[in-house]
């Protein structure tokens, strides 16, 4: 019986090292940058907004987008950040 289950047993296994645990991998990093935000990174927002933070709360983000002009995110919806040293 176990015969007829280990190939299913096996997919399940290669479907989790190659696709589950890098995503999340992945987001847990991401996770680790949205918290670790401080004034004059460089970040990239969901939509394609390029801009620098200017002010960080416990969940919003104000960046601004060029000179005098901030715009408030939430921080869920930064995707890349750069730190201003690099």
């Amino acid at each position: 019986m176990i015969q007829q289950f280990l190939p299913f047993i096996l997919i399940i296994v290669i479907f989790y090292f190659l696709l589950i645990r890098p995503q999340r991998k992945q987001q847990k990093e991401l996770q680790e940058r949205q918290n670790a935000l401080k004034d004059g990174d460089k970040i990239v927002t969901a939509g394609g907004i390029h801009g620098i933070v200017r002010d960080v709360d416990d969940k919003t983000v104000k960046v601004e987008v060029c000179a005098g002009v901030l715009i408030k995110f939430e921080k869920a919806s930064i995707v890349h950040v750069s730190s201003k040293e690099s």
